[in-house]
């Protein structure tokens, strides 16, 4: 027979996480409908954003150059993020560790020549 009593204090802990999520949700939409606040109007069911009306259509399309601005970022950021541990550690890691990042380090330049070739850092 297996003793289920070991489980008790993980349900005692779900059983208070569910209670607690459960009123966290709960409690502020009853609150708003007895206390008179819920009461939507055009005014608050309208879009915005910022603070004002949308200009235009929220599906419509926009420049590519945003996601090469921000893949660009993401790569040179996760550059720092492996070189930082790298430079604090070469001295102990050998002429392998120096010799590898020291070709990522190539890769990450040969595109960034290539992206400057392109015209992908021009903003007009």
């Amino acid at each position: 027979m297996v003793d289920l009593s070991q489980y008790l204090p993980i349900l005692l802990f779900l059983g208070v996480a569910i209670l607690l999520s459960g009123a966290f949700v709960v409690l502020p939409m009853l609150v708003a409908r007895l206390t008179g606040t819920h009461q939507p109007t055009a005014e608050k069911l309208s879009e915005y954003e910022c603070g004002f009306p949308a200009f235009e259509d929220s599906r419509s399309q926009f420049d590519v150059r945003f996601y090469l601005v921000a893949i660009l970022f993401i790569i040179f950021d996760l550059e720092a993020a492996f070189l930082y541990p790298w430079a604090v550690t070469v001295f102990d890691l050998g002429w392998v560790a120096w010799g590898s990042m020291m070709v990522f380090i190539a890769e990450l330049a040969l595109g960034l020549a290539y992206a400057w070739k392109k015209g992908a850092l021009e903003w007009e």
